[in-house]
Order: C-alpha cells, then structure tokens, then sequence
C-alpha cells in the first residue's frame, strides 16, 4: 500500500487579503478535448495536505502512469519551487490566489498549453482543487478527473494534528475557534473548504471558496456548470475505512448529518436535482463514476492505480467536448 502525505510544518502568516470570488477567464468554447493521437494525454496531479510536489510517493504516480500508459507527460501541481514551501502552501494560503496561479502555470506550460486536453489526478483536497481549476479556467480543458478522498461536499471536522507537530497545534485552536473569520477565511487552506450542515448560514455568508465552486449560493455561476459538462469522465474514489476525512462521503459530493448519522446521497440533494454543477448532466451521458477505493484515507494500493490507469486514462479513454 502506499501513503501520500505526511506531517505539516507551517510557516507564519502572510497578509493576503480575502479576494473576491468570481471565475477566471474561460478556454473558448470551440476548443475540443477530443484526444487527436494514440499518445496519451499529458497527466496533471495535485498532492494532498501535508505534502509536496516533489514527494517521492508523489512521483511514483507518474512512473507508474508512464508504465501503463507510455509515453506519458506528467506535471505535479506547486504553489512553490521549494518543497518546503510548497507544502506549508497545502495548509497556509488563499485559495482564490491558489487555483488562479494554478491556471496561469497550465496555460502557458510548454507542453500542457499545446495539448488539446489533460488528465488530470487530485489527491484528497488536490481533488477539489482540480475541480475549481476546470470551473473556473479549464485552460488546457480536462478530458478526465479523477479524485482520491477528496472534500467534494467539504469536511464537518478538521483533521488532528499530530502529537510533535507544535505549530500545527499552536494553529489548530484558533482555526477551530475562528472559522468564518475573515482572517481565517483568507489564509489557512482547510477552513476554506470547512461546510457544517447545521450551520448553513455561517457557511454560504463566509466561506471563502467551497460555497463558491460547489455553486451553492443563491446566484448560480453557469460556466461553472458548463466547464465541468465538457468532462469526457468524472470519477470519484472514497476510501471504505476513511477516518481522516469527516465525513467520507464527502468523496461522493454526499451530505452528512452529524446529528442523525444520516447520509444523504448526491443524487437525493437539490446540487444534483437542479444540476448546480453539472453533476446529474454527466451522470445522465455516463460520465459520472462512484467507485471505492479500499482501506484508509490514501492508502492506494499498486493494482487499483495501476487499474485507473487502464481504465480511465489511456490512448482510448472516453472524451467529451460538453455536447
């Protein structure tokens, strides 16, 4: 089995203000994502909390989608140059600032900005974050999306630091006291994505960023909607034995309510009845995929990787231009 991930050092804070939330420039709607070659399609991976782009289980997704599938270009998301910093990034940060860096170092990557497409793999909150780069940009289009554990509907409890991590929990207080601040809102990453059910209102009037991508608010964004329809896949793995993200389901964009230990499935929630996202669309056209993933949170095991790599994102995987 192999853990991405590990202990997060954090970094003081910066004085980045809240920015607005509005999306950032579209690729043009005559853009196809149909792959033109038997190559490929250049692999585009974004690492979880605690981790960073040069981690060697981080690179070994790469080496084994070029076993698979050869030929194979694969770019790891940074927020950063130094890995240091790059992983202090996944816990400090904006991440309206975040997902638009994002889109700016994809659209004039060498070698993404000419491929007619990219795949593209989001580990835990990597997963949410590739999401709101295909909402808010998409520029290169993803042709398909595969996420791993990812907070898709948010978390309802912050993740426990560990016992020797001191910042970490010089921070955690604070973050758990404080969560719709302003000043937390804008600078540390897993408040941004925090969604209580029992307290809806705090959430839509403060959150930062997951209101925003999951198009909860009253005002709809529709290229939102139509940047995730043009997805040839979207497939979702929750881990069965995940107890670091609460709750699971979350994988599956399923709400959770603490209270009751209800669960309620996407496709009973009104973001999938009135297709906020795009979600039931895809569904509909066989575009849409709940599978689980066994064990922990991000424990991965070589044969379901090496599974996903045949199955979703060889040569003559699915593609989808939206129509």
């Amino acid at each position: 089995m192999t853990r991405l991930g590990g202990m997060l050092g954090l970094a003081a804070l910066t004085s980045a203000a809240l920015l607005p939330q509005k999306p950032l420039v579209s690729a043009p709607d005559s853009q196809s994502v149909t792959p033109q070659s038997s190559t490929p399609l250049p692999l585009v991976v974004w690492h979880g909390l605690g981790d960073n782009y040069k981690a060697d289980g981080l690179r070994s997704i790469g080496d084994l989608a070029k076993a698979i599938n050869p030929g194979t270009h694969t770019y790891y998301v940074r927020l950063d140059s130094d890995p240091s910093s790059d992983r202090t990034a996944t816990f400090l940060g904006n991440l309206t600032e975040q997902v638009e860096k994002v889109c700016h170092d994809l659209s004039t990557h060498p070698v993404l900005s000419r491929s007619p497409a990219i795949n593209a793999i989001g580990f835990s909150q990597g997963g949410q974050f590739l999401r709101a780069y295909i909402e808010r940009c998409n520029n290169p289009p993803v042709n398909t999306l595969v996420t791993f554990g990812s907070q898709h509907n948010g978390i309802s409890e912050f993740q426990n630091c560990g016992e020797s991590d001191w910042v970490c929990q010089a921070w955690d207080g604070y973050l758990k006291r404080n969560t719709w601040s302003n000043f937390v809102q804008s600078r540390l990453v897993p408040a941004q994505y925090f969604r209580d059910p029992e307290d809806m209102d705090g959430y839509l009037e403060n959150s930062n960023f997951l209101a925003n991508v999951n198009n909860e608010r009253e005002t709809k964004n529709a290229t939102y909607r139509d940047n995730l329809k043009r997805l040839g896949k979207f497939v979702m793995y929750m881990f069965s034995e995940d107890t670091t993200v609460v709750p699971k389901e979350s994988a599956w964009f399923a709400e959770y309510n603490k209270t009751s230990e209800e669960v309620t499935r996407l496709k009973d929630r009104e973001i999938y009845k009135e297709d906020w996202l795009g979600l039931k669309w895809l569904d509909e056209k066989g575009r849409l995929e709940f599978r689980i993933a066994e064990g922990g949170h991000m424990q991965l095991s070589e044969g379901l990787l090496k599974d996903m790599f045949r199955r979703y994102l060889g040569a003559n995987a699915t593609s989808g231009d939206g129509r």
